[in-house]
């Protein structure tokens, strides 16, 4: 097994696979194809840039697709999110929301105008 900073560990592979309830034998298992979509988001490679020691990207790229069309990502966010909440003795989810942004007034630097966004 690759020992990458972003593979998974074990208590969290098996909170996984108990939403997910799917032991089917493979070629190569689920805890593979996390481990090298995981890899994939915090590097930022190339899908055909994934090393050798990943499954095939080709395979892993079905089952990003199959799992985030399938809402199965969103399923697992919820409950890990919930779970979070809840552990940290606060509502399953959130009763408010804030959005924030700040906005420069323009100057007139350079003789050029500047915008204004008003958020």
């Amino acid at each position: 097994m690759n020992l990458y900073p972003t593979n998974l560990t074990d208590p969290r592979y098996d909170v996984i696979l108990a939403i997910i309830g799917d032991n089917r034998r493979r070629n190569h298992s689920l805890r593979e194809i996390f481990d090298a979509l995981f890899y994939l988001l915090k590097t930022g490679c190339q899908w055909r840039m994934l090393p050798h020691e990943f499954p095939p990207w080709k395979l892993v790229c079905y089952y990003f697709s199959k799992w985030k069309n399938n809402g199965t990502f969103e399923g697992i966010n919820d409950i890990l999110r919930d779970g979070f909440r809840k552990g940290n003795g606060r509502n399953s989810s959130p009763s408010v929301g804030l959005i924030d942004s700040q906005s420069v007034k323009t100057t007139g630097a350079g003789g050029q105008e500047r915008g204004f966004d008003g958020g």
